[in-house]
């Protein structure tokens, strides 16, 4: 666990802080077609502010800025949630996935980036039928909240790890991602990948924005 929020030092004492992951998977086969369920629960205790507390200090010192806020609210504090992951073939080239995941979202985010809730799905094709067998296309989309304590925090003039800009205009944030990927070689491919973000950073007076991307992965 990070030392603090956003942080690149891990908190050595191990005792009082770490996390604690739990997780189940079953294999299964609908009609010849083999899909996968996973179920993660996880359970951590980190040196966290509590975004309400910082809030309530903010409300009484009304000149307190609500980063400074936090701070003097971090302590020893947990934080657990859970995920539900499911995949399944349809085809020998088409395979479906969908992915649920929530924390209690009363303190800082430590690592990764400011989601409380999320849900996402989408779907993958194998390119056999255009002749490209090893060629991949994929369309999928995800829908990413914050907890009511975590939003209040933000709009606020608070800063998470990836986003915060003084008043929010509170939606869900919304993704459309798709890609093609080309099988260059073994061990090769070079993905093409398109998001349209709607509310990004939570914000519905932000975006929508459109993002282009390229990845080269090889493997040795």
């Amino acid at each position: 666990i990070d030392k603090v929020s956003n942080s690149n030092q891990f908190d050595m004492n191990l005792g009082k802080r770490g996390e604690y992951v739990a997780e189940y998977e079953r294999r299964y086969s609908i009609a010849a077609q083999p899909g996968k369920l996973r179920l993660i629960a996880f359970f951590n205790e980190a040196f966290s502010g509590s975004y309400r507390d910082a809030l309530n200090l903010v409300a009484v010192s009304p000149g307190l800025d609500p980063n400074d806020a936090i701070v003097q609210t971090r302590r020893g504090r947990p934080k657990y949630g859970y995920a539900v992951n499911l995949e399944q073939a349809i085809t020998d080239d088409l395979g479906v996935f969908g992915r649920w995941s929530w924390n209690n979202g009363k303190t800082e985010i430590m690592a990764f980036t400011d989601i409380d809730a999320s849900l996402a799905g989408g779907a993958v094709l194998k390119g056999k039928s255009w002749g490209r067998q090893d060629d991949k296309v994929g369309l999928g989309g995800a829908v990413n909240g914050l907890s009511r304590d975590h939003r209040d925090y933000i709009a606020a003039g608070g800063l998470g790890p990836l986003i915060g800009d003084g008043r929010l205009n509170y939606r869900t944030e919304r993704i459309l991602e798709t890609y093609y990927a080309i099988a260059l070689a073994k061990g090769a491919t070079l993905t093409f990948d398109y998001q349209f973000l709607v509310n990004p950073a939570y914000n519905a007076d932000r975006g929508p924005v459109s993002i282009f991307a390229g990845r080269l992965h090889t493997e040795f």
